[in-house]
């Protein structure tokens, strides 16, 4: 279960939660996230990644591009039979592409086609009104199966606003279940995006989904600001892995509705850092240490002011309304050349350590020497250091 969120905001600037009633996650780690340069995963992984996926309660998992092998095929085949989560396989407005996916069994058929017209032209080699039809005809061929249908005019934040309007309102008049709207190449601000995702909003009778990319770093912020104008859904994929620089972070997603909109997403959240993990290690991209939620310096506190705050109070130089235990992470005070004596007294004491004052000061002189130096401090150092100053153990006080 999630852990509740207790922890309110202190009254000020913040004290505000009525921006969202409710967000449902779309993961493309699978999809999405392997296209990222130099990833690949196998059919082993896949169903790895969308079991944890799946087990978190994730809505959505896009399990991958149907047509693209017959890999592909039997790996999004076998995850949308294994899954008791949303399966979703993608499609181009091909008949190829649409069969495969209708054959894969998935619950959802995302179909797609560009529509900015340097797309247009020079990718698809195409019109605007090829575009429309062929759009419309595959559609057309997966509504009538039953199967629920999403359409992505591609390059939405670069195309013609009356062409995106009209491309919208035609896959509408055919049955589509949801438009999602692809910040393909990461060039929208929040408030920008914001207004589109209404004006879409103004023209379908569709839910609405995102699809945000992080070429500028706005991804996430860009995803909640769909949220906000009234998309039903992000598209996310774990460690925002993806196409260049990426895709909005499912972890961060998902945390910042969960903590900062205080929205129950149901999803399991204390699975995040695992999850982290196991994405980390299959896609062969190492998560940053100043990467938000999941990164090894999320919940670590070196400097002396702010370790001593934490120590005292967690919530005095963290977020409060995110816990380490929330994403099943661990807090960690860092030792070096920033760190102040309450760090060192904790530390001294976690390993058995009874310091007096003086003592206290001296280890800290030392670690901070070590850390000066550019030097990794360990606790075996820590140790070491105070035995050099002749710091008493607890049970050598009780022995005498």
């Amino acid at each position: 279960m999630t852990p509740v969120r207790a922890i309110e905001f202190f009254k000020g600037t913040l004290d505000a939660t009525t921006e969202i009633d409710a967000a449902r996650v779309f993961d493309t780690t699978l999809r999405d996230g392997e296209q990222s340069p130099r990833t690949s995963f196998s059919y082993q992984d896949k169903r790895e990644i969308a079991a944890a996926l799946d087990e978190m309660g994730t809505h959505v998992i896009e399990a991958g591009f149907p047509v693209n092998s017959d890999a592909e095929f039997e790996a999004v085949r076998d995850i949308a039979n294994a899954t008791t989560a949303e399966t979703c396989g993608l499609a181009r407005v091909v008949d190829e592409d649409v069969e495969a996916a209708l054959d894969a069994g998935v619950d959802i058929v995302h179909v797609f086609a560009s529509t900015s017209d340097v797309q247009i032209e020079d990718s698809m080699h195409s019109t605007r009104e090829d575009v429309k039809q062929r759009s419309i005809e595959a559609v057309e061929r997966v509504a009538e199966t039953g199967t629920s249908v999403m359409f992505s005019p591609m390059d939405a934040t670069r195309t013609d606003e009356d062409y995106l309007i009209e491309m919208i309102e035609a896959v509408t008049d055919v049955g589509v279940d949801w438009i999602n709207i692809p910040d393909t190449c990461g060039v929208a601000t929040p408030s920008r995006f914001g207004d589109l995702i209404e004006v879409v909003d103004a023209h379908t009778t569709a839910r609405i989904d995102v699809h945000t990319h992080d070429d500028f770093g706005l991804a996430t912020a860009n995803a909640i600001a769909g949220i906000e104008a009234g998309a039903d859904q992000a598209q996310v994929s774990v460690n925002s892995i993806g196409e260049r620089a990426g895709n909005a972070a499912y972890e961060e997603f998902v945390m910042a509705i969960e903590s900062l909109y205080q929205v129950d997403t149901g999803i399991d959240t204390t699975g995040i850092t695992k999850l982290s993990k196991l994405v980390e290690a299959k896609s062969g991209i190492d998560v940053p240490g100043n990467k938000p939620v999941v990164g090894s310096n999320a919940f670590s506190h070196e400097s002396g002011i702010h370790a001593a705050g934490v120590i005292e109070n967690s919530d005095t130089f963290e977020p409060g309304v995110m816990t380490p235990q929330m994403v099943g992470a661990t807090r960690e005070l860092v030792m070096g050349k920033h760190t102040g004596t309450h760090s060192v007294r904790e530390r001294l004491r976690d390993a058995g350590f009874d310091p007096t004052e003086d003592e206290v000061r001296a280890v800290t002189r030392r670690v901070k020497d070590r850390g000066a130096d550019d030097e990794r401090v360990t606790m075996q150092d820590v140790e070491r250091f105070a035995i050099d100053v002749g710091v008493a153990r607890e049970d050598e006080e009780v022995r005498a």
